[in-house]
């Protein structure tokens, strides 16, 4: 067994490192950047996958992955876990469909709701006391969907017509175009940059690069927001014009 995720701002790993601990401790974890995950794929038959919903939808950078690695999927047994700040519907169900389109053999689905991570949305936040809570509750709901699997009765969250009915007319509809393809929309305020190359070395898609001591945005970002959530200086955003609050999972533990 392997548990394999993207993660953002540390939400989707903290859930499979919670979730694993108590279905199974001597799996590893590996995230989908590692450089040997296709080996490791290939070694394990069960693999529980956990990644964080964008819009109802699959963040671009995870569909390419799959879509990269599709000979690898056929004959798994997946249970797919979906982290969201809002109900997303069908967030399990829309990767676990493209994962059963190249073979793979779909066990289940299990929704969490976590802190959100779009730090420049004012709209979006939560009080602290609040997002400790929801990591809370998530704990206790990934309790019980594991003692669920190890009964023979898998959770079915987002898995079936209803949640997808609910994903695409709830938010995936809508805003189709934000998840289409990589943004170029991401924008670094060169008079707050301080060059320390942070930004540039957590970013999965390598769209940060540095030049002249500060730090340049291309047009290839995931909208992860690893970088605005991680800027010492506030000086990365993104949907927004400024950041309101900063957060990653370790500011919640």
């Amino acid at each position: 067994m392997i548990g394999i995720y993207f993660s953002g701002t540390g939400n989707s790993r903290y859930a499979l490192e919670t979730f694993m601990q108590e279905y199974d401790n001597l799996a590893e974890l590996v995230s989908i950047e590692d450089k040997d995950i296709a080996y490791k794929i290939e070694a394990n038959r069960e693999i529980i996958f956990c990644y964080p919903v964008q819009y109802s939808n699959i963040p671009l950078i995870l569909g390419d992955f799959i879509v990269e690695n599709k000979a690898l999927w056929k004959g798994k047994k997946i249970f797919v876990i979906a982290t969201m700040a809002l109900f997303s519907g069908d967030g399990a169900g829309i990767l676990a469909r493209l994962l059963h389109k190249y073979g793979a053999d779909i066990i289940g689905g299990l929704h969490l709701k976590m802190p959100d991570s779009i730090a420049d949305v004012k709209a979006l936040k939560r009080p602290l006391d609040k997002n400790i809570k929801l990591v809370e509750q998530a704990k206790t709901k990934i309790s019980l969907a594991v003692g669920n699997i190890k009964e023979g009765n898998p959770p079915q969250e987002g898995i079936g017509l209803l949640y997808r009915m609910a994903g695409l007319f709830g938010q995936r509809l809508y805003f189709i175009n934000k998840t289409k393809k990589y943004t170029d929309k991401l924008k670094i305020n060169t008079k707050e940059c301080i060059g320390c190359g942070k930004c540039a070395g957590l970013c999965p898609m390598e769209n940060i690069t540095m030049s002249n001591g500060l730090a340049k945005a291309q047009d290839k970002c995931t909208m992860c927001y690893r970088c605005i959530n991680s800027c010492p200086k506030q000086a990365i955003t993104l949907l927004g014009k400024k950041v309101i609050d900063q957060g990653t999972i370790e500011k919640y533990l």
